[in-house]
């Protein structure tokens, strides 16, 4: 299992518009597509107006195909108008589970 690790940095005061967006438009064509949100973060300390996804997925394969279907979609380019300019930051890793994570 890889995982998807996405941080953006959001414009400030924009955080909670993005997650409402993300929310009702975002996650349901996620979702629809067969993506797999393990987790979702807000930044409350240290640096903010961060939000972290967590994606799993059974491998690199998976992955991009998941990603092509969902990035077809019409409602998904809707999604990307409704937050374009919020963004300030992005930052993507793909990460495995080490022998003794409970999540691997």
């Amino acid at each position: 299992m890889i995982f998807d690790h996405r941080t953006y940095t959001i414009q400030p005061g924009k955080t909670n518009e993005y997650v409402k967006i993300f929310e009702e438009f975002a996650y349901p064509v996620a979702m629809k597509h067969g993506l797999n949100l393990v987790a979702y973060f807000v930044s409350k300390v240290g640096t903010l107006n961060q939000v972290v996804h967590i994606w799993s997925y059974n491998d690199m394969m998976e992955f991009e195909t998941l990603r092509e279907q969902r990035d077809a979609d019409p409602e998904w380019t809707r999604y990307r108008q409704k937050i374009a300019g919020m963004i300030v930051a992005q930052e993507d890793k793909i990460m495995v589970g080490s022998n003794f994570s409970p999540i691997k």
